[in-house]
């Protein structure tokens, strides 16, 4: 069963390289940042096991402008079809590091 669950719109973030991401709304984000300390294995990045559709995946939580932000990789929007500024729902579990 899922820690979290909640919906968002894929948005890109220009790096080195474009990265995807939905980003968790306020109050996930508020309880993400309470339990961070507990589950972080440094840079304060919280390990998840994330699933969309039917793809399950391995990931990391970014926090960023306050915000936790959930990498979507290639590999998942290419399965489950997903564009940019798409909605999709995201089931997170905290994977202890």
């Amino acid at each position: 069963m899922a820690d979290l669950e909640f919906s968002g719109e894929v948005v890109e973030w220009r790096g080195p390289a474009p990265f995807h991401f939905v980003v968790a709304p306020p109050e996930e984000s508020e309880w993400l940042t309470e339990i961070m300390r507990e589950v972080t294995y440094g840079w304060g990045m919280i390990p998840v096991t994330g699933q969309v559709g039917d793809t399950e995946f391995t990931t990391s939580l970014w926090p960023r402008q306050g915000a936790w932000w959930v990498p979507l990789k290639d590999a998942v929007r290419r399965a489950e079809g997903i564009e940019m500024g798409d909605t999709v729902t995201v089931q997170l579990t905290i994977r202890s590091s």
